[in-house]
């Protein structure tokens, strides 16, 4: 959520919402789908929906627009917001740290008043399938700024568009975040609730995701100030998630690397070959080993320490021995081939995230 700088004041709540990547929702769309809860500054709201009468109440200008970048963004104002213009707002818009999904994204601004009405009684902002509703105007007494909840829920927007196998990368965070930031083994450890959008929203890793998207976007144009207020320190940023993050949004992940090792065992050839797995990213591994006719080879995926065996290949063809495993914080481990039965050239395929 976007965030503030004066206590008691009400916190965005910025809404996570697990939607696949698809076109601007309908009214009648946004009104049947249930919301995670809303969630204030002193705690907890309780549950929220949007409210499709309401959306389709308020009175928008604007439109398609072709900014500066050439890149045609859709932005709508409220008319409540009279001073602030869907031009002014879509020049800001591509200034932010994007790829090609910002030309998905349907924008909407709007007063607070309206913001609850659509998002939540303690919103000020919300994402759901390629639309953003955000505050269009600053709070009172040094509380949030509409340009806080719009990269909050732009972040939002980027984890909806890319690819975090074998998790959702909107509950999750995206690949190289998620991965620097070290989800999978806070998860594993009780320590974070991908998709919580309720008591345990300051240890969403999809909320921590969007306040690290802004946090970053901020710096990169001098904006140094910023508090870290509805996400828990655990997760504030240094420099490696910081830099992660930005790979996240212009060189995303897409898919794993497979790499082939081959050796040939002969009589005078060691009996055990280590192979050194690098994983930087958490993730799917797997481990595909083609034995020699009669080969009886171990084949296990090992510790960084080379002491703990982690996954025993097991027969899957008649010379085919496979295993699989989730990478889950590990940054190095080895696989280990222990010749047996007959020799001859063995062919590994490693699969990592």
């Amino acid at each position: 959520m976007a965030s503030l700088r004066a206590a008691g004041v009400v916190v965005s709540a910025l809404f996570l919402l697990a939607a696949a990547a698809g076109g601007a929702s309908r009214a009648a769309d946004w009104a049947a789908e249930p919301v995670a809860s809303a969630r204030a500054f002193d705690g907890q709201a309780g549950p929220s929906s949007i409210n499709g009468k309401a959306r389709a109440a308020v009175t928008w200008r604007g439109g398609p627009i072709t900014a500066s970048s050439g890149e045609v963004v859709h932005v709508f104002v409220s008319d409540l917001l009279p001073a602030e213009t869907p031009e002014t707002w879509a020049e800001f818009l591509v200034t932010l740290t994007h790829g090609p999904e910002i030309t998905s994204l349907t924008t909407r601004l709007a007063p607070l008043e309206e913001v609850q009405q659509l998002c939540g009684a303690q919103a000020l902002g919300c994402y759901f399938r390629n639309e953003m509703i955000s505050l269009g105007e600053p709070l009172i007494e040094g509380g949030a700024t509409a340009e806080e909840v719009v990269r909050h829920e732009y972040g939002h927007h980027i984890a909806n568009h890319r690819v975090n196998t074998p998790w959702r990368a909107l509950d999750w965070g995206p690949k190289n975040w998620s991965s620097a930031a070290g989800v999978c083994a806070r998860v594993s450890r009780g320590e974070a609730f991908p998709g919580n959008e309720g008591r345990n929203y300051s240890l969403n890793p999809g909320e921590a995701w969007a306040e690290t998207y802004r946090l970053m976007d901020e710096r990169k144009v001098g904006i140094t100030t910023a508090s870290w207020e509805i996400i828990s320190q655990s997760f504030f940023p240094g420099e490696p998630a910081l830099a992660a993050a930005e790979r996240d949004v212009l060189s995303p992940w897409t898919a794993g690397q497979k790499v082939v090792h081959r050796r040939v065992f002969g009589k005078g050839t060691k009996k055990v070959w280590w192979i050194p797995v690098a994983t930087p990213l958490d993730g799917n591994l797997k481990v595909s080993a083609t034995l020699p006719r009669n080969g009886l080879h171990e084949v296990a995926l090992v510790s960084g320490n080379r002491q703990n065996v982690i996954r025993r290949a097991q027969w899957t063809g008649q010379r085919v021995k496979s295993a699989a495993t989730t990478v889950c914080g590990q940054r190095s481990l080895f696989l280990r081939v222990t010749q047996a039965g007959g020799l001859g050239r063995v062919t590994v395929t490693v699969s990592t995230p």
